[in-house]
């Protein structure tokens, strides 16, 4: 096990248990490897109210836990909001839950979804978190750095938007059948090609992004700030 690194915190915000994998898994993989301390916060959670059965609340919160020891997550956070409503929330409620996390743990960096995803809690997860990040009230962030999600970043549709252009690729090589391993434990979300969660796909994906940057296998994220 590597020395943890209490000097490194990482934080990555998912929406939705899924996409922090999905995302960013082998770019995680590799932090933990090099010893951060990095944490999952998860926005979202099934409510009964919503429609959902004891089996299948309790089925998805056996993943999450198998999914944080197969990365060996520091902490895992959970906001447990409505998933799928959180844009009938307050922007109060929402930037209430991701700050009271960050201004626990004092990430360093931030890992938080692409603002013009398909998926509408996607766009007020990135709002809430981005209002976390001033410097002047959370100084302990230092990067923050927005993910792809296969399934929701390629079929956004808004007019206005040029896209996810990432500048930033991260050489995930030696992690991307562990990242696919652990988005296996994901059951109920994983499909066959060409559904966008398939093995296929996560591959193609990591092989697109390594052409680009010269490796084998390569996760893609957008510099939002870095400081140096």
């Amino acid at each position: 096990m590597p020395t943890i690194d209490q000097q490194h915190v990482v934080l990555c915000i998912a929406p939705h248990p899924d996409d922090e994998t999905l995302g960013c898994g082998m770019t995680l993989l590799r932090h933990i490897a090099e010893g951060a301390a990095v944490h999952w916060l998860i926005m979202t959670t099934m409510h009964p109210e919503q429609g959902f059965s004891a089996e299948r609340i309790a089925s998805r919160n056996t993943e999450i836990e198998q999914v944080a020891r197969a990365y060996g997550f520091f902490n895992v956070h959970h906001a447990s909001l409505p998933t799928t409503q959180l844009d009938t929330l307050s922007m109060s409620e929402m930037v209430g839950a991701v700050a009271k996390v960050v201004g626990a743990i004092r990430p360093e960096t931030v890992y938080l979804p692409y603002r013009n995803d398909v998926h509408s809690d996607h766009a007020v997860v990135f709002d809430a978190a981005a209002a976390c990040c001033k410097n002047f009230r959370y100084p302990s962030i230092r990067r923050v750095y927005a993910y792809e999600t296969l399934s929701e970043t390629e079929f956004g549709l808004r007019p206005d938007d040029t896209g996810f252009r990432p500048n930033l690729f991260v050489d995930g090589t030696p992690w991307l059948d562990r990242k696919i391993e652990v988005m296996n434990l994901f059951k109920s979300e994983m499909g066959e090609f060409p559904f966008p969660r398939s093995e296929e796909c996560l591959r193609a994906q990591a092989m697109l992004r390594g052409s680009q940057s010269g490796v084998r296998a390569a996760e893609a994220f957008m510099i939002l700030k870095e400081i140096r």
